[in-house]
């Protein structure tokens, strides 16, 4: 299932049902999140987003990564 990570500019607040409006308006059903999940995003020193961290952190305390 999709799943948002947002990190939201200073001065906004939206809540994870508009975020989710927001992506049905615009993309196709299956391709919209189910949840959002707000805060700042681990990145690389060369400012990539280290995707791996995101897995580990949501994936915790299942024994096999698939639903």
């Amino acid at each position: 299932m999709p799943k948002a990570f947002v990190t939201l500019k200073p001065g906004e607040q939206p809540t994870s049902d508009d975020i989710i409006n927001f992506c049905r308006e615009r993309l196709a059903h299956f391709k919209c999140p189910k949840s959002i999940e707000f805060g700042d995003l681990p990145k690389t020193s060369t400012g990539k987003i280290k995707k791996y961290e995101l897995r580990e952190k949501d994936w915790q305390g299942y024994e096999r990564r698939v639903n």
